[in-house]
């Protein structure tokens, strides 16, 4: 099948499907005469892993390693749970730090009069200028919980 037949048969864009190629997570495709690649049932179902994997928020280094781990059938199932749980403790952390800025937001949000006065703690608070965030500091230190995602 071409590149678009594979597309959407994995549910990977035929974009990401080139670039994975490119940084090595996938064999390159055979390719036709006229140079046209060519996926068979095999790399469709490793693109199906991959789209899998990508949607659970697996980073492509991890995602080399869970190939590996998946072609090698000897694996430890030991060596899939640690990365599975790496990443588990990851989304966790990202959940409280979204968590947090949502309470910071709404915070400011809730202290604004939203009315045609100039004065608008949610841009004061921006600007680190707000007595109207007199809340905790996150647990980071900084004053609006700001965690890079």
């Amino acid at each position: 099948m071409n590149i678009g037949q594979a597309s959407k048969a994995s549910g990977v864009s035929a974009k990401m499907i080139r670039y994975y190629e490119q940084i090595g997570l996938i064999q390159p495709a055979h390719r036709t005469d006229s140079s046209y690649r060519i996926y068979a049932d095999n790399d469709i179902h490793t693109l199906s892993f991959i789209r899998r994997a990508r949607d659970l928020g697996f980073s492509v280094e991890q995602m080399k390693t869970l190939l590996a781990l998946w072609r090698d059938r000897s694996r430890a199932s030991a060596d899939v749970k640690a990365i599975a749980l790496e990443q588990i403790a990851e989304l966790e952390r990202k959940a409280a730090a979204i968590a947090e800025m949502t309470r910071t937001l709404k915070h400011l949000a809730n202290t604004c009069h939203g009315d045609g006065r100039p004065d608008c703690p949610i841009i004061d608070g921006f600007a680190g200028e707000s007595a109207a965030l007199d809340r905790t500091p996150a647990k980071d230190g900084h004053k609006f919980g700001h965690v890079n995602l």
